[in-house]
C-alpha cells in the first residue's frame, strides 16, 4: 500500500514527466501539437510549479491549489480522447486550423497515444492529490 504522505511527489513526478515528455514531442521530435493539446498543457505546465512549491513549503491546501488545474485538464482530455478514438463526431471537432486534433502522430504498441497519456497523466494526478491527506496518518 502507498503511503498517503509520498502522493504529492508522485503527482509532482507526474506533472514533471508529463511537462517534459509534451515538450519532448514538439520542440525535439516536431510534432505539432493541436488545440486540444495545446489547452492541456496550460493545465499541465503550472502544475510543476504549484505542486512542487506545496511540497516544499508544506502547504497543506496545496491540492486545493493544484485540484482546478487537474480537474480542467481531466476533462478537456478526456474530450481529446472521445473525438480521437471516434466516439464523438467529426463535426464538432475544435481543431479547425493548424493539426487536427484526431490525426495519428504516435501509437506505440498499437493503443499509446499522446492523447491517452495525457488521460493518464491527468487521471493519477487527480487520484494522487483526491487521496493525498494532510495531518496525522493513521496506520
Amino acid at each position: 500500500m502507498i503511503r498517503r504522505s509520498i502522493l504529492p511527489y508522485l503527482a509532482w513526478v507526474i506533472a514533471l514527466v508529463a511537462t517534459v515528455g509534451s515538450l519532448f514531442f514538439s520542440e525535439v521530435m516536431g510534432l505539432p501539437p493541436c488545440v486540444l493539446c495545446w489547452y492541456q498543457r496550460i493545465a499541465m505546465y503550472p502544475l510543476v510549479l504549484i505542486i512542487g512549491c506545496g511540497i516544499i513549503t508544506q502547504d497543506s491546501r496545496m491540492k486545493f491549489y493544484a485540484l482546478p488545474l487537474c480537474l480542467s485538464g481531466l476533462i478537456i482530455s478526456i474530450y481529446h480522447n472521445l473525438l480521437y478514438y471516434g466516439i464523438l463526431p467529426e463535426s464538432i471537432i475544435p481543431c479547425t486550423a493548424g493539426v487536427s486534433c484526431t490525426s495519428r502522430q504516435i501509437e506505440w504498441l498499437g493503443f499509446i497515444t499522446i492523447p491517452l497519456m495525457a488521460l493518464t497523466a491527468f487521471g493519477c494526478l487527480v487520484l494522487c492529490l483526491l487521496f493525498y491527506k494532510t495531518g496525522i496518518e493513521r496506520k
